[in-house]
Parts: structure tokens; sequence; C-alpha cells
């Protein structure tokens, strides 16, 4: 079987869960990766067929994201001409990360394909959404990456498509020691801000991952390190508690382990808000932002005992079942890969 495997790399995320599927993976077929996206901090340790700029995020230092530097990146003619050039009609299986070019080819050349991910969990109604839903950002999550069929990876069953998130290995098999320390990482903030908000708490230490960081240093009760696999999985893996952003694979990975965890969505990612909303389901202390009464949050935080360990031991194996069964395949969950809306004007 020949599979191609879209992966976004807007996010250390996506690579993070490629790098766990692909040995399993291999097991079915010749896999053949499409990376899209240029400011994700981790590489994607596999060979690469296809590459792309795609269309990436990128985020300010103040906690959301930099409009004008994405919409700089923006190029009509690049898009269309990877759409047009990009084989999918060549594969037997297509599997989507929530990537767009790939999704784009196959509504064009009529090619089916599987949106396999935690976003493929939001065409679902069951999912979780803030109280004041985004007509927009709901939009973006069902139709950016519009696919044949779905199979979504989220905190919890919300519906009968969705599976329990992908812990990599290095996770799943760690044997954990309580070094004492915070590990936070904020990707929408930089190091001066990441130093004024943690620095005013000198009784507690902070192992601070940052994407201006290219050494690691230490400042005062602050230790500011790059964004890097290993490093972080360690501080992770020994930390008394993680503050970080509302996306999927690490607060997945937080709840696995039943560390304490923070998490604060980046302003401006819709999806990030409905994690959040799923998290306070779970009873994950969540903020909406970072303001002026951070402080006390942190207090109230740091004194709440930590939630209960989940423990999603099997889920890889689970998941992949699930998208090579044949009764999964003949189902009736059937969804339009008609292009529509941004797909159609690019088109």
């Amino acid at each position: 079987m020949k599979i191609l495997y879209a992966v976004q790399a807007t996010g250390n995320g996506h690579i993070s869960m490629a790098m766990e599927l692909l040995p399993y993976l291999h097991h079915y077929g010749k896999v053949d990766i499409f990376l899209s996206g240029d400011n994700s901090n981790l590489a994607l340790d596999a060979p690469i067929k296809y590459r792309s700029k795609g269309l990436s995020l990128y985020y300010n230092c103040t906690g959301g994201l930099d409009y004008w530097q994405v919409a700089k990146a923006f190029q009509l003619s690049r898009l269309k001409k990877e759409i047009n050039d990009l084989p999918v009609e060549k594969y037997d299986l297509i599997i989507n990360d929530f990537e767009y070019i790939t999704a784009a080819a196959c509504a064009k050349k009529k090619v089916p394909s599987v949106n396999f991910g935690h976003q493929a969990s939001f065409q679902s109604g069951n999912t979780p959404r803030p109280e004041i839903k985004s007509t927009v950002g709901e939009w973006v999550l069902k139709n950016y990456a519009k696919a044949s069929r779905y199979i979504g990876l989220h905190f919890q069953q919300y519906d009968d498509f969705i599976f329990p998130p992908v812990i990599k290995k290095e996770i799943r098999e760690a044997e954990p020691e309580n070094k004492k320390h915070i590990t936070v990482y904020l990707p929408s903030l930089c190091e001066r801000q990441l130093k004024e908000l943690f620095g005013q708490f000198t009784d507690f230490r902070f192992e601070i991952f940052c994407r201006e960081t290219k050494e690691t240093r230490q400042l005062s009760n602050i230790k500011f390190l790059p964004v890097d696999k290993i490093l972080f999985n360690n501080s992770f893996i020994n930390c008394c508690g993680i503050i970080t952003g509302a996306g999927f694979e690490t607060p997945a990975e937080a709840l696995h382990m039943g560390k304490k965890l923070m998490c604060i969505p980046i302003k401006g990612q819709y999806e990030q808000q409905c994690n959040a909303a799923a998290l306070k389901q779970m009873g994950v202390y969540c903020l909406s932002q970072i303001d002026k009464n951070f402080s006390a949050h942190f207090y109230n935080w740091i004194n709440t005992l930590a939630i209960r360990q989940k423990g999603y031991q099997s889920s890889t194996e689970y998941c992949l079942e699930a998208l090579f069964s044949n009764n999964y395949f003949s189902s009736s969950r059937d969804a339009s890969a008609t292009p529509s809306g941004l797909l159609s004007f690019l088109l």
C-alpha cells in the first residue's frame, strides 16, 4: 500500500504525533511524507518526500497571533501551484493531519482522504466548545481540511469516531521524579514577557521553553531553555506542574501522567478555546488570558490538587486499528470532500 501522510508543521504537537505514528504506519505500507508549514520548533526526524511553506501561523510576544506576519506569508500563486502539483492520485491512502494543500488537491482531483488528528474531532457537535462560539472558528475547523472521512483524537470520547490521544513512547515509558520545578511552555510569549511574568514568584523554580532562547541559561529562579524535544521531555517528566497553552498534545500528556496542569489559550486561536472548555469540564485550571490577576491565579492553582491520572496507554494501536479497519472504511460516516469557501476560491 502506498500511503501519503500530510503533516502540519505550524505547531510542535503535529510533529510529535507524526514521529510517534510513523513506525506503526510503516507496517502497513510505504509512507511518503508531505510536510507543510514553516514555524515549528521541532524537526521531523524522517525522510520528507514533499515540502511546502503551506499556510503558517505566527505569534507576537503578547499572547496572540501576529496577523501581519500570517498575511505577509500568504502567496496565492504558490499555493495554487502546489495544489495542482501534489500527486495525490498516486496513493492508495491519504492521511491528512489538518493540512490544507493536501485537502485542496484531493478535492480538486476527487481523491478520497482521511482527516486524522485532533481537529477532526470538531466535526462532532458533541465536542466541547466555549460558551460563545466563533462563526469563523467553527467554519475553519470544519472546512479548512475537508476529507472523505474523519478519525478524531480528543481528551475524551465525545463521539463514535473520536479516540484517545496518541501519547509518545518517551512519555508512556517514563519513570518520573519530582524535581520540584514548574515547566512552562507558552509559545506566544517572548523571553521578556516570560521573565516579568514568572520572575515575581521567587519561591518557585521554573524551567521555561521559549522560541527566542538559543542556549540554556539561568536567570534567578528561571531557567530558560531552547525548544528541544529531549530537553522538554526531561523537564516535563520530572516537573511538579506545567503551565502551557491550550493545545492538545502537551495537555494530553499531562493528563496521562497526572501532572498539575494550567492551560492558557493563545488569543485568537478558537481551537484552543474549545480545548480549554473541554479541559475545564475535566477539572483542569484554565485561564482565558494573562492579566493583572495572574499572581492570584497562580497561587490558587499551585494550591489545588492535581487531577487524577488518565492513562492513555494503548491509544496509538487503537487509533490505527480504526484507521485501517475495513469496517470503518465501509461505514456510512462520509463527509463531502467537495471544495467549499476558501477551497473553491483557490481552485
